[in-house]
């Protein structure tokens, strides 16, 4: 069955949200939702994710379940704000505890900070199903760009996250805590052994070279023209472009700020006592 999809593009941090739909009953899951941030002032706002938001009571949606990839070095998840206005289940891939535990000794978090996963809902492993209305929503774990990365296969579309990108563009770097360009190789040709029809939706784009900012491809696409997966590339020569690639890559301007409240869900840290919220940036520590 092919689910309805509806991308929403916050250009400030070049990241795709999704809003999937099963055409009959109208159950929908949210994909990847972005919380604003300013790092200059410290603010923050929900106008990207009140688009989702009035989206789906506009279209009078059910709103089942929110969904992550993983946890997002280069924008804020509005997960927590979306489940406490639409009341869906929040999910992300088990192996998430793994990455709440190294990020809690970056950045010293106290035995106060559970690490295990109990934030969000369901904590998906590979080959996990939910439903969603008629269709179903399968989890894939996709590992390499992070150890904890989760496709989700809804119908006749996945959406890859950081896994693959749109194809002039490659794919996800997997130089972050945990990450491997093995795995990622691994995880890619997972998904690309899918039907040559099947959807692909990516999590970020950048429009490369000026071209118009793009999401969706097939398996055909990637596999035909992707410029690190098309075929006839190999794991060796996949593993040494990836890791040459990402030795010359600047950490994401947002990645202090995102992790510490993405592993938590989307929780802001709690109040300090005069009712003030504090991040913590680690010196010399990445």
């Amino acid at each position: 069955m092919r689910a309805d999809v509806t991308p929403f593009f916050d250009e400030r941090t070049f990241t795709v949200t999704y809003v999937v739909a099963e055409p009959g009953s109208r159950a929908c899951a949210v994909v990847d939702p972005v919380l604003d941030y300013d790092p200059s002032s410290g603010r923050t706002s929900t106008a990207a994710a009140d688009k989702v938001l009035a989206f789906v009571r506009d279209n009078e949606l059910r709103p089942l379940w929110i969904l992550e990839t993983h946890a997002h070095a280069d924008h804020i998840t509005a997960a927590r704000y979306l489940r406490q206005n639409l009341g869906a289940k929040t999910g992300i891939g088990a192996q998430v505890r793994g990455v709440q535990q190294t990020f809690a000794e970056i950045f010293n978090i106290g035995p106060e900070f559970p690490r295990d996963g109990s934030q969000w809902d369901r904590l998906f492993e590979d080959g996990d199903i939910e439903p969603l209305g008629e269709l179903a929503i399968e989890a894939m774990h996709t590992p390499g760009h992070t150890p904890a990365c989760v496709s989700y296969r809804i119908g006749d579309a996945v959406f890859v996250g950081d896994t693959i990108f749109m194809p002039d563009m490659g794919t996800g770097r997997c130089d972050f805590p945990g990450g491997s360009a093995a795995q990622l190789y691994a995880s890619t040709q997972r998904i690309l052994a899918l039907p040559p029809e099947t959807r692909l939706f990516v999590g970020h784009d950048y429009g490369p070279g000026g071209r118009p900012y793009a999401w969706e491809s097939t398996v055909h696409d990637q596999r035909a023209t992707n410029k690190h997966l098309r075929d006839g590339i190999s794991e060796q020569d996949f593993v040494s472009m990836r890791e040459a690639r990402d030795a010359e890559l600047d950490f994401p301007k947002l990645i202090l700020p995102a992790v510490q409240v993405n592993i938590a869900g989307g929780a802001l840290p709690p109040p300090e006592d005069n009712g003030v919220s504090y991040l913590k940036i680690p010196l010399n520590a990445l």
